[in-house]
């Protein structure tokens, strides 16, 4: 079994930063992609961010110049750093990796249980 565990989530004002952490942790073969989405009451789950095992990256239109996702040294991280936050960046943030857990079965998507961000105007 495989689990992802988010933090870092909060209360900022307008123009603030906070900095997202997931860790995956359990039976991993490998992990071919890390990313971040988030829902907004009312809406849709939507992309935010998302990195490959070789570091190619996708960003939301919305995010794009104000939020960077990075992997961390141990390849089972994964972080997004969100700079000049708007009220409508109010969400819950959920981290998502499609994990490998043995060589010989296929990539399975795994979700964290959500961090709260919320936005201040």
């Amino acid at each position: 079994q495989v689990q992802l565990v988010e933090s870092g989530g909060g209360l900022v004002q307008a123009g603030g930063s906070l900095r997202l952490s997931c860790v995956a942790s359990g039976t991993i073969f490998s992990i071919n992609v890390m990313g971040w989405y988030r829902q907004a009451p009312g809406k849709k789950r939507e992309l935010v961010a998302r990195m490959t095992s070789l570091g190619r990256t996708n960003y939301a239109d919305s995010v794009k110049g104000r939020f960077t996702i990075f992997r961390g040294n141990a390849k089972n991280t994964v972080y997004l750093q969100m700079n000049s936050l708007k009220p409508e960046d109010t969400a819950v943030y959920y981290c998502n990796a499609g994990v490998v857990v043995t060589p010989t079965t296929s990539e399975y998507d795994y979700w964290g249980h959500g961090t709260q961000v919320t936005v201040s105007s």
